[in-house]
C-alpha cells in the first residue's frame, strides 16, 4: 500500500461505537466495536435488530477524498452517499455504518430501486472508472487461518492440523482492488501470494454453533494473504511475515451471504497472466462454519470482523527451491473467486 494511501486511511479514521450483539445460539452477549468514517458520520444509534440487506453486491469507493459505500448495479456502481444526499432515505453511506446498522438500512434498497428506475443515473459510476477502497477500514479483528487445504499442507511439508491454526493481520494491512503493494521499501525479500476467500461478520458473540455460524456472516469477498516467507519462517510465530502494510487486499465486491455457498467456489490466482493456483473451497480442511465456531469458542467475535479462510496449493513457497521466483516490482497479481469477482494488485 502506498504511503499516501496509508495517510488517506488515517485521515478518514473511524471513531468507535459500541453495540450489543446476540443470537439464540450464543452463550454470551458480545459488545461490538465498529468504526465510522470521520468525513460522513451517522450520528444515530446502532440498531442491530435491523436486518442487513440481501441480494446485494456492495463496494467501498473513494469519492472526493472520502470512503463511501457503493452498490453494484447492471448500469454501474451507485454512489450511495451522493444519492442519499438527494433522496434522503436515511440509508447508511459508509460500510462501517451499514455493518453497525446505523441509520435506516432499508434505505439502501430504496436507493437501488431508484437507480434501477433511472432516477439516480447521475450517481452511477462505471466500474472501470471507480476508485476502490478497502471494503472495511477499521475491523476490530482480522483473523487468518493457515494450512487449511490438504494439498497446501502437503506442499509445505507439514502435517494436517488437528485444530485450526490462526494468526492475525491489522487494519494497516488492508488494501483494495487495483491497489499497490510496495516491496522495494521492505527489508523482506521472499514475497508470496495466497488467494483466499474472505468473509465479514454481521453478528458476533461467543460460542456460536456450527449450525448458526453461516447466519452470522454478512458477506464474502476475494482476498489475498500476501506473505513474506523469509520473515514468516524466521520464528515460530507467523505474524511478522503476514501483517505488513497493504498485505491484505480484499474486494472489490462484498457479496451478501444469502447469495453464496462458501464451500462451493472455484478459486484461482495468476501472476503476470500465468495461473499459479486453482482449486475449490470445498477442499478446505476446516470449513467456514467450523472456523467461526472455533474462533467464537475462544474469543468474542464482533460485527465487521474479517476472516481469511485459507489458501490452496500453488504458492511459491511450495515450489522446489530452484524454481522459487519471488514476487517483485512490476508483478501483477490477479485473484478470482466464483461469484465474487476479480481482484488486481500490482507490486511496486
Amino acid at each position: 500500500m502506498k504511503t499516501d494511501r496509508r495517510k488517506f486511511l488515517k485521515a478518514t479514521g473511524l471513531a468507535t461505537i459500541a453495540a450489543a450483539t446476540t443470537t439464540p445460539a450464543m452463550a454470551q452477549t458480545a459488545t461490538a466495536t465498529m468504526g465510522v468514517n470521520a468525513g460522513q458520520p451517522n450520528l444515530s444509534q446502532p440498531n442491530l435488530n435491523q436486518p442487513l440487506p440481501k441480494n446485494m453486491t456492495l463496494a467501498t469507493i473513494e469519492r472526493n477524498g472520502k470512503l463511501a459505500l457503493g452498490i453494484r448495479t447492471p448500469s454501474g456502481i451507485l454512489d450511495v452517499a451522493a444519492a442519499e444526499a438527494e433522496f434522503k432515505t436515511g440509508a447508511p453511506v459508509v460500510m462501517e455504518d451499514l455493518i453497525a446498522r446505523k441509520g435506516d438500512v432499508s434505505g439502501l434498497q430504496k436507493l437501488a430501486d431508484r437507480a434501477k428506475a433511472g432516477e439516480a443515473a447521475k450517481y452511477l459510476i462505471a466500474e472501470g472508472a471507480a476508485k476502490f477502497g478497502p471494503l472495511v477500514s477499521s475491523a476490530a479483528k482480522i483473523l487468518c487461518i493457515g494450512l487449511n487445504y490438504r494439498a497446501h499442507v502437503a506442499e509445505a511439508n507439514q502435517t494436517i492440523p488437528k485444530s485450526p491454526i490462526f494468526f492475525n493481520k491489522f487494519n494497516s494491512s488492508l488494501n483494495s482492488h487495483n491497489g499497490t503493494v510496495s516491496v522495494t521499501t521492505e527489508s523482506a525479500k521472499n514475497f508470496d501470494y495466497e488467494a483466499e476467500l474472505v468473509l465479514i461478520m454481521a453478528k458476533g458473540g461467543r460460542n456460536i454453533s456450527e449450525a448458526d455460524a453461516l447466519s452470522c456472516v454478512f458477506g464474502y469477498a476475494v482476498g489475498q494473504d500476501i506473505s513474506a516467507r523469509d520473515l514468516q519462517s524466521s520464528s515460530s510465530q507467523w505474524m511478522m511475515g503476514k501483517a505488513g502494510d497493504g498485505w491484505g487486499p480484499i474486494g472489490p465486491w462484498l457479496v451478501t451471504a444469502d447469495q453464496i455457498d462458501p464451500q462451493a467456489l472455484d478459486i484461482e490466482c495468476s501472476v503476470n497472466g500465468e495461473k499459479r493456483q486453482s482449486s475449490n473451497t470445498k477442499m478446505m480442511i476446516f470449513n467456514v462454519a467450523q472456523q467461526i465456531a472455533f474462533l467464537s469458542k475462544h474469543l468474542t467475535l464482533s460485527p465487521g470482523d474479517v476472516i481469511f479462510t485459507g489458501t490452496p496449493e500453488g504458492v511459491i513457497a511450495g515450489y522446489p527451491k530452484d524454481k522459487q521466483v519471488w514476487l517483485k516490482p512490476g508483478d501483477k497479481l490477479v485473484t478470482k473467486i466464483d461469484k465474487l469477482g476479480e481482484q488486481v494488485v500490482t507490486f511496486t
